[in-house]
């Protein structure tokens, strides 16, 4: 591609590269025909400053869109829009969590500066019609062979998995007090975005006996247990109510704060999550992370969760009960 400042009489078919007004405005990537270039002398111009397109040269939006085809081949549940201005960006067709292929992402970057995506984290939970990636051509045009590269290194890129449980059951127990809805509204919160229902309340005593109980009579496909007082050790109340009624516990605590205090089980072939107390906010926090990967089918391993620490200290809260920092 040329780029630079061409006389009126060369300048038909090229790329406009700043926008200019005569009797009305030109847009800058218009592609300029002989009625604006008549416009433009009329308006005592001489020169222009366009790019213009070589042997070989794919104009921006054809490019645009050739790449966001070789990222969503063979992909399921994102959408692309229409190639404008060089970019095409990429959407969720439903709720879930992404998965971005970052070695995949760096091998198209590198290709030509002039060629980039951008996307979300990976693991990012998106809703419906959220925005997942954009890609965007920078200059007006770029090499066929530079693009070939790229599509040829964009497959599978980015994947949206979506959630596979429909019912969660959220056990809460109590020590001696008025049960608050707090914890219950914030849960039915973050499952209903996920497309899910909380099956109707399940309250118990404090005691293993009477959790291991609603664990193992539990109708949700997902089960959570938030407690009253909170798990602060693998044997405490909740992860040994889970081993007694049958059930296996995976992984106690979290590097992510607030968060720390998260247990991750089985029972059968249904996800347990021992909730930590911060769950009862609607803020993000660490159960967020797990729980969405649970819900879309995602295994949550010992070393998934230990490599969350890296990002894993969130915005503090005023109404932390203890505080990070010290004078809070």
């Amino acid at each position: 591609m040329k780029f630079g400042t061409v006389p009126l009489s060369g300048a038909e078919g090229a790329v406009l590269a700043h926008s200019l007004v005569a009797d009305r405005r030109i847009p800058k990537g218009t592609v300029l025909t002989r009625a604006h270039l008549e416009m433009l002398a009329a308006a005592g111009f001489d020169t222009v400053t366009v790019a213009s397109l070589e042997d070989g040269d794919i104009d921006e939006n054809r490019a645009a869109a050739r790449l966001a085809d070789a990222v969503l081949k063979g992909v399921k549940g994102v959408r692309a829009t229409g190639a404008g201005a060089g970019r095409v960006n990429l959407y969720a067709d439903h709720c879930g969590v992404v998965r971005i292929d970052s070695d995949t992402v760096h091998k198209i970057n590198a290709v030509d500066p002039m060629i980039t995506l951008a996307t979300v984290s990976d693991h990012h939970r998106v809703d419906a019609d959220g925005m997942i990636a954009t890609i965007k051509i920078i200059t007006y045009a770029v090499a066929e062979d530079a693009l070939e590269s790229a599509c040829s290194a964009a497959a599978a890129a980015v994947q949206l998995r979506k959630p596979i449980y429909k019912t969660a059951t959220l056990i809460e127990t109590t020590i001696g007090t008025t049960l608050s809805d707090k914890g219950r509204r914030a849960m039915a919160g973050r499952v209903e975005r996920m497309g899910m229902a909380l099956t109707p309340r399940v309250s118990v005593p404090h005691e293993m006996e009477a959790l291991a109980s609603s664990i193992s009579q539990a109708t949700g496909e997902v089960i959570f247990v938030l407690t009253a007082s909170a798990t602060s050790d693998p044997l405490d109340v909740a992860p040994q109510a889970l081993r007694k009624a049958g059930g296996v516990v995976e992984r106690f605590g979290m590097p992510v704060d607030p968060g720390n205090l998260l247990f991750l089980g089985r029972v059968g072939d249904r996800p347990v999550i021992g909730l930590p107390g911060c769950a009862r906010s609607p803020a993000l926090n660490g159960a967020d992370w797990v729980l969405e990967r649970v819900i879309c089918g995602l295994d949550v391993s010992h070393d998934d969760i230990s490599a969350m620490g890296v990002g894993g200290l969130l915005k503090e809260i005023p109404t932390r009960p203890m505080p990070r920092e010290k004078g809070v």
